[in-house]
């Protein structure tokens, strides 16, 4: 664990990269919880990495107990500022966090990459969080993706899985595939149910940002590249799996 990180500085936009764009918020969000619901369990939330609770005001009609965990404590205070009481935060690192239940639902969506042992905190989602019925979102963005490829035959990245400097000022430690984010879950002791991808994608962010804002895309288009994804998982913007308490 990196003690000297400044969680509130890797939340900044970076030259030429933003830390989430409004594909993230517009599109992704949205096909997430389309990913998510039919596996959602009865009872309580946990969400790890909650930034400032955009993700957050999607699951809310879904449950009623929801806790948040951030280790920005600017993103918590505009959080709470959001939410008030509907939501329970708590600003601490994964690694040091002591939470005072188990859950039945843990969300974990673009997060993974950013921590120094992601096998360690995996392993306290399984061992200590996870209810014995519960459930686990996994979402890492995913380094086959055909835009990252394209970028690799551009010679803007050297290779699919590489952390690009900018991803390093946001505090990415690692561009999972989805054999390396299963193997971390399995190493972790996680029980693998389903796996899959969200959303195919083959431009970049900075480029879905400039035609969201045209009516090139329409609706029936972006649920298409949703459906695709469920066919070729490896070609999407981001890989999930959802797992189940490990013995």
């Amino acid at each position: 664990m990196n003690i000297d990180r400044d969680y509130n500085q890797e939340l900044q936009d970076a030259l030429g990269h933003k830390y989430a764009y409004n594909f993230d918020f517009d599109v992704m969000h949205p096909f997430m919880i389309k990913s998510f619901e039919p596996f959602f369990k009865e009872g309580s939330l946990l969400e790890l990495g909650s930034f400032k609770g955009d993700f957050t005001r999607k699951l809310l009609p879904y449950f009623d107990d929801v806790t948040c965990v951030e280790a920005s404590d600017e993103a918590v205070r505009i959080a709470k500022n959001e939410f008030g009481d509907k939501v329970k935060f708590v600003n601490s690192l994964f690694e040091k966090v002591t939470l005072p239940q188990k859950y039945d639902n843990i969300i974990l969506t673009h997060v993974l990459e950013h921590i120094d042992d992601p096998v360690s905190v995996l392993k306290r989602i399984n061992e200590e969080w996870l209810s014995d019925n519960g459930r686990f979102f996994l979402v890492c963005p995913n380094a086959n993706a055909p835009s990252r490829q394209i970028a690799v035959k551009m010679g803007l990245i050297s290779h699919n899985s590489a952390v690009t400097p900018a991803e390093a000022e946001h505090g990415h430690k690692i561009t999972y595939t989805l054999d390396t984010l299963e193997r971390d879950a399995k190493a972790a002791g996680l029980k693998v149910i389903y796996r899959s991808g969200i959303f195919f994608k083959a431009l970049a962010n900075f480029q879905w940002d400039l035609l969201l804002q045209t009516d090139i895309i329409s609706k029936e288009y972006l649920e298409g590249c949703y459906e695709l994804g469920q066919q070729y998982p490896d070609l999407c913007s981001s890989i999930f799996i959802m797992c189940e308490k490990g013995k």
